[in-house]
Order: structure tokens, then C-alpha cells, then sequence
């Protein structure tokens, strides 16, 4: 918050576009640090009996009287609103004192009802993860604006770039106070992501008329992308479990490292799903939960010969779905004991199957990065470009492997 404002309110008038020889409507000018604004006052005079230097109708007769009258009730009206929120130690914008002046309007948006319209506009859209996510985003808001500017919501035209950089400031030295983690650089970029898609949309509605994050710069870390090598993923497949539960996750987790599913779209597989492919052969074609993009997988036989496993386990008949459904905090607790039997020393997810499919099965094996990036169900091929290191390795390989070949001729 600035430690001083500059502040001001003129009276001038406007005459109507081509009358000039028609009555004048009054206008209040506000000015706050450099931003101004205009109010209405609905009243109207003759031009010719206006006094542009002291801002007020000229003459003591009854009708410029009441008008000078009314605009020094404004005035008054007006100041008092700014000291209002001088003494509230609010932040203090133009539009902060002129929505005091005309009074809380019930439908104008906030940044909390901006969080509320995108929940409403966006859970149909949106993967349960995703929202829950947002929710989550929502609720640092509200602490934040509660902390640093004890206030409960903030009129979307107070938005600012300062009041992002205040607020990646607040999650980064936010200390929960239950079992959570403090927040590392990505967890603070992507609350401020979430923010930003929200505000967007506000400026899309035309609720907000300048984008606050227009020269604002996300800053990701570089994050290394865990898979299974070769020998890790032997060592899974042969491995006999006994309990059942084990063994279908352990199934579970193979048909994705095979396919490059993820875990919501691998519970969603019915039979609809498998078709016959260009080839002739069986296809996995499915959307992306996550985005809503279409896939298209030529089954390999280790994902075949699974489907076959499970066509008739009464798990699975029951969902109508290829695999028995089992939730995915059930099916990463599971995989952690898988890992610790096959005497694997990471921290083994459902997600590192998909890794492992783009690293371990695909790009490792010669097969173009475009090609597994339209497997994967990826938007761009950057999103895939993260597995660089394992082209850089094969790269490697083939050009070894070249060397050998000259040396041979």
C-alpha cells in the first residue's frame, strides 16, 4: 500500500454530442494517484451559467443555488468515502471510492465471485482434480486478502501487479499448521497459474478492463522426471504376488507403463474403447480426462494379454470397464509395497507407469518424440520435451552404434 495518496474531485460538465446549444450534465472528476473517473450527478445546466474555474453553477437564484447545494453535498459525500477507506487502511484506487460513493453494488464482480462464476462455468469442464485444485487456490486467496489486507474479497479493478507479487510473497513464507508441507516454487507458481486463468477470464467478460499479469513472468523449476528402467520394470513383471490386491495393481501399473495411460483414463476403459486400427490391428482410442484430448494407442501384446486377463473378473464386469476399479490413493499406497517387495528404491506412483511408457518403452526404442507425444494425449510437443534426456541417451546409442559400423567398413 502506498504510504501517501494524491487525491482530488472536480465539477465540470459535458453537453451531448452535436447540441451545443442543449443543457449541460454535471459530472463529478475524481482523482486518485494519477487514475481518475467521472460520476454522473444527473443534473443539468445551461452552459453559459457554468463557471469552469470554480467548478459550480454561476447566479443566486433558487435553481443554480439548489445545484451548487447538491454538489457540495457530493463532495463532501465523495471525501469522506476517500478517509473512509484512508482510516480502514484499504487499498485506495478510483474505483474504490467511487463504488463507496454510488454504494456496494450487489452484481459487481470481486475477486471471490470471480472464483465462484469460474467454479460454476468450469466443474463441467474441468476433472475433479483440477477443480479441487482451484479450490484449494481459492482458499490461499481468502487467507491472503484476510492477512495482508484484512479484508474478505477485493473489487477486481484493485487488482494489481503488485498484489500478485504480494501474493507469491505470502505463499512462499506460509506455514501451514496441519500435516502439510510448506509450498516449494512450482506449488507457488501454479496457485499463481490458477489465479491468472481466473483472471483472465474476468478480462475475456470485459469485468476487468487491464490484465494485472500482463508483464508478469511464471518462473518454474526444472523438475527431473522419475520412470522405471528396463531392469525395474523385468523385475515388477516377473514378481508373483499372492494377495490379489497387489497383483491387480501390479497389472494396473504394467498396462499403463504399456500404454501411457493415466490413472483416471485407465479406470474409464470399457470395451468401446478397443477398436480395430488402420492396421487391422486392436487400438486403444480414449480421451484425456485431464484435457479432453482424443488418443489413439496401438495396443502392444503386454497390454493385450492383460485386457484378456481381466475381460471376466467380476470386478470389472460389474463397472462395465476393462479393470477393477480401485481409487488411486488405494492404488499408489499398494504400489509402494509392490516396490518395497521388488526391492526398488523409488518413490513409485501411478503416474511414473506413464513416465516410463514415454521414456523407458517408446523414445528409448526409437520411436519419434512426435509420435509419443500424440500417444500421450499432449497439447504441444514441449509438454513431451521433458523426456529430452532419454532422446539425448538414445542418441547417444545410435551414434555409438554408427561409430562401430564405420569402423567396420
Amino acid at each position: 500500500m502506498r504510504s501517501s495518496n494524491t487525491f482530488g474531485i472536480q465539477f465540470v460538465i459535458r453537453l451531448p454530442k452535436q447540441q451545443k446549444n442543449d443543457q449541460a450534465t454535471v459530472f463529478a472528476r475524481i482523482s486518485v494517484n494519477g487514475r481518475r473517473c467521472e460520476i454522473s450527478l444527473k443534473k443539468k445546466v445551461n452552459p453559459q451559467n457554468w463557471d469552469e474555474a470554480k467548478g459550480k453553477a454561476r447566479g443566486t437564484k433558487d435553481e443554480p443555488r439548489k445545484l451548487n447545494e447538491h454538489i457540495e453535498r457530493v463532495r463532501t459525500l465523495i471525501a469522506d468515502g476517500y478517509h473512509e477507506l484512508v482510516q480502514q487502511k484499504k487499498v485506495i484506487t478510483v474505483d474504490a471510492v467511487k463504488s463507496l460513493f454510488l454504494g456496494a453494488d450487489e452484481n459487481e464482480i470481486t475477486l471471490i465471485k470471480l472464483g465462484e462464476y469460474h467454479n460454476t462455468e468450469m466443474k463441467d469442464k474441468l476433472a475433479d482434480g483440477t477443480m479441487k485444485n482451484y479450490y484449494t487456490t481459492q482458499k490461499y486467496i481468502a487467507k491472503f486478502l484476510k492477512e495482508k489486507y484484512h479484508r474478505s474479497d477485493i473489487s477486481l479493478a484493485e487488482l494489481n501487479y503488485k498484489f500478485i507479487l504480494d501474493f507469491e510473497t505470502y505463499l512462499s513464507k506460509h506455514q501451514p499448521k496441519d500435516h502439510q508441507k510448506p509450498l516449494h516454487n512450482n506449488g507457488i507458481m501454479k496457485h499463481i497459474e490458477r489465479l491468472c486463468k481466473m483472471v483472465n477470464m474476468a478480462v475475456t467478460m470485459d469485468w476487468l478492463a487491464k490484465d494485472p499479469f500482463a508483464k508478469y513472468k511464471q518462473h518454474f523449476d526444472k523438475v527431473e522426471r522419475f520412470y522405471l528402467t528396463k531392469e525395474e520394470l523385468s523385475t515388477i513383471e516377473k514378481k508373483k504376488f499372492t494377495i490379489e490386491r497387489l497383483q491387480v495393481v501390479k497389472d494396473l501399473f504394467l498396462f499403463s507403463c504399456y500404454t501411457g495411460l493415466a490413472y483416471i483414463d485407465t479406470m474409464n476403459l470399457t470395451a468401446g474403447n478397443i477398436v480395430k486400427g488402420i492396421d487391422g490391428n486392436d487400438w486403444l482410442i480414449t480421451s484425456r480426462q485431464k484435457t479432453d484430448t482424443d488418443v489413439r494407442i496401438p495396443l502392444l501384446p503386454q497390454a493385450e494379454e492383460l485386457i484378456k486377463k481381466y475381460q471376466d473378473h467380476p470386478k470389472a464386469v460389474n463397472h462395465g470397464t476393462l479393470f477393477p476399479v480401485i481409487s488411486n490413493q488405494k492404488t499408489n499406497a499398494y504400489l509402494k509395497e509392490i516396490a518395497d517387495l521388488c526391492n526398488i528404491n523409488k518413490a513409485i506412483t501411478f503416474h511414473i507407469a506413464r513416465h516410463t511408457f514415454a521414456t523407458t518403452i517408446t523414445l528409448s526404442n526409437g520411436v519419434p518424440i512426435e509420435s509419443v507425444s500424440k500417444m500421450l494425449g499432449h497439447t504441444t510437443i514441449r509438454s513431451t520435451q521433458v523426456y529430452a534426456k532419454v532422446v539425448e541417451q538414445k542418441l547417444s546409442e545410435d551414434m555409438q552404434n554408427l561409430k562401430k559400423r564405420m569402423a567396420n567398413q
